[in-house]
């Protein structure tokens, strides 16, 4: 029962401006990146919990996902952490998983990344 109740909450994604939906052209022009744009959507359809953040701040990350149209799939924008107070290192929390905008999954397998990492505590 509690492992059918864990895949009901949702699972909370924080997804990164420059580099990861947005390159950055010579010109200075940002230029999406189609597959995570339409990853983050499919992500935000299955109930996923998404925050934009990025380095440039909660300004930046906000007016990127308006001009590609994603705003709605947000829940929230923030600037990137500089500085974290937390008594664990990122590396240990046992719900914490990394995904590379070049090596997406589908949300089923973002939840088995958590579950087998927390299981592995």
């Amino acid at each position: 029962m509690a492992i059918q109740s864990q895949m009901d909450d949702p699972l909370f994604v924080y997804v990164d401006v420059d580099d990861t939906l947005v390159r950055k052209a010579p010109t200075g022009k940002e230029t999406p990146i189609p597959h995570v744009v339409e990853h983050v959507c499919a992500l935000h359809r299955q109930g996923a919990k998404l925050y934009c953040w990025s380095t440039g701040g909660e300004h930046h990350a906000r007016s990127i996902a308006q001009q590609l149209g994603i705003e709605q799939c947000f829940s929230g924008f923030l600037h990137k952490p500089q500085v974290f107070i937390d008594d664990e290192r990122a590396a240990q929390w046992p719900h914490f998983v990394h995904v590379s905008p070049d090596a997406l999954g589908t949300l089923e397998e973002y939840r088995a990344a958590v579950a087998a990492k927390h299981d592995s505590k």
